[in-house]
């Protein structure tokens, strides 16, 4: 990088690239880490909480930031009416894992994501809650890359062709099935 492109600060119209780390104020475990970066135009793609992109306008790339966020003001305190438990035997086998996300698809048609959250010898325990919901959170940023976003980058919302492939994450001697809906 030049200069020029270091002292480019993010605003609207710019391609941001970089990588975040969530972390439960309360434990301070992290809870999701991003490190294959992500990018996105400013102020043309809203991928991040408000919260979070109002606090990136005007830094560089190299800054690190933290941006505390009330989990409870976004999602809503925890509804416990979205947890369920089951026999293990009635849970098709590929959603006996911990972290497996469940499509569930009410009478009226209405759809909703659940993810796996115990898994015992009997059970299986299905959680529909937001998994940041009820926590206070801080998002820990690094910020890669600003510059101005290309003509196809403002049209696309972010980098072209940058999703990592498949095999570098999981092995290319690995099977990967496709998820079914």
């Amino acid at each position: 990088m030049n200069d020029t492109e270091m002292e480019d600060p993010i605003g609207d119209g710019k391609l941001v690239e970089l990588t975040y780390q969530v972390i439960d104020t309360k434990t301070k475990s992290v809870l999701t880490e991003v490190e294959f970066p992500i990018g996105y135009v400013h102020g043309f793609t809203e991928i991040l909480a408000p919260e979070v992109t109002a606090e990136l306008e005007g830094k560089l790339p190299g800054d690190v930031i933290e941006v505390p966020i009330d989990c409870r003001k976004v999602f809503g305190p925890r509804d416990e009416s979205l947890v369920f438990t089951d026999k293990i035997e009635n849970v098709p086998e590929e959603y006996r894992v911990v972290g497996t996300s469940v499509l569930m698809e009410s009478e009226q048609g209405n759809t909703k994501s659940f993810l796996v959250t115990r898994v015992d010898e009997t059970s299986v325990t299905i959680d529909g809650n937001n998994p940041l919901c009820g926590r206070e959170v801080v998002f820990k940023l690094q910020i890669l890359t600003v510059r101005d976003a290309t003509e196809e980058e403002l049209a696309h919302g972010g980098p072209l062709g940058t999703e990592p492939d498949i095999a570098d994450i999981v092995g290319a001697d690995q099977k990967v099935k496709p998820i079914s809906h």
